[in-house]
């Protein structure tokens, strides 16, 4: 028998932790944002030949001539990316011009402006669907649960299920806030993506070890709250781990032979998904008996 209840306080501080540097990073960096949300210009060139600095430097140079302020240069294999202040597409023919003109051995592969007004709506819509999504999911769970016996609430399960939502969250944004830092990764409209992807699937391995605590809280009586907790636990770890595996497998995968432009993408849901399998846990249903324990305390003072 495992007693994830009777180490919880162990697995609280693995989730304190984890999710502590990313709270400290958005705190003092924040997010690095892509041109999806502040606006802008992203252009993305191949090389010829290998990457030289020279080469970087006289394409830069060409895109400034145009008016354009220089925000962010990515370099990686063949490629490198430019992004700057607005060019329309009448300037980016000139910057095709230029560089045909001086022989540098580039070929533009993608070109992408955002305007900044677009780069605002999309800022809100993002934290829009998260809150909305957020409150949906607390609402179901508590109709849903309204019948589960004492000690426990509906009301509960549902807290308890947007704290583990909110882990997970964390880790996935602290995490990139630590990249976009170090290593200049920006979060995008498909970063959102991954989150409301996260967002779901926490709820979904969450809700699967919260209904088995409701059927036996119905069947069982005479045992502690904490056995029963922990019971329900164990019996579906399995179906846990090996659903999150099959899902975790794939996304390596695709981590390794995806390609570039979905790679941070693929990141976010690897991550996330980790960390729901592990929210949902050692943390979901942990802090159902941590709050009941509290409770009943604090009626027995």
């Amino acid at each position: 028998m495992i007693d994830i209840i009777g180490k919880r306080r162990w697995y609280y501080l693995i989730s304190f932790l984890l999710i502590i540097p990313g709270i400290v990073s958005l705190a003092l960096y924040g997010l690095r944002l892509s041109i999806d949300f502040t606006g802008g210009t992203r252009i993305t060139f191949v090389a010829k030949k290998q990457i030289t600095s020279e080469m970087i430097e006289k394409t830069k140079d060409i895109i400034t001539s145009q008016g354009a302020v220089i925000s962010t240069v990515q370099q990686s294999d063949k490629t490198f990316i430019i992004r700057s202040t607005s060019i329309d597409e009448k300037k980016n023919a000139a910057v095709l011009q230029q560089l045909r003109s001086e022989k540098i051995p580039v070929t533009q592969e993608s070109f992408e402006t955002v305007g900044p007004t677009i780069g605002k709506e999309t800022t809100i819509n993002a934290l829009k669907a998260t809150l909305i999504s957020s409150l949906l999911i607390v609402l179901y769970i508590a109709f849903s649960f309204r019948k589960v016996p004492k000690p426990a609430s509906s009301w509960k399960f549902g807290v308890c299920t947007i704290i583990a939502l909110l882990h997970d969250v964390l880790v996935v944004v602290g995490l990139f806030s630590l990249l976009g830092h170090f290593f200049g990764v920006e979060i995008d409209s498909l970063f959102v993506t991954a989150l409301l992807t996260v967002i779901g699937f926490s709820v979904h391995d969450t809700i699967v070890v919260f209904d088995r605590i409701r059927e036996n809280l119905l069947r069982v009586t005479g045992k502690p709250f904490a056995v029963i907790v922990n019971d329900s636990i164990l019996q579906t770890l399995t179906r846990s781990l090996n659903t999150s595996l099959t899902a975790l497998l794939v996304l390596f995968t695709l981590l390794l032979f995806g390609g570039g432009s979905i790679h941070w993408f693929v990141l976010a849901l690897l991550i996330g998904i980790a960390s729901g399998t592990y929210s949902s846990i050692f943390n979901a249903a942990p802090l159902l008996v941590s709050w009941n324990e509290i409770t009943r305390r604090r009626k027995s003072s």
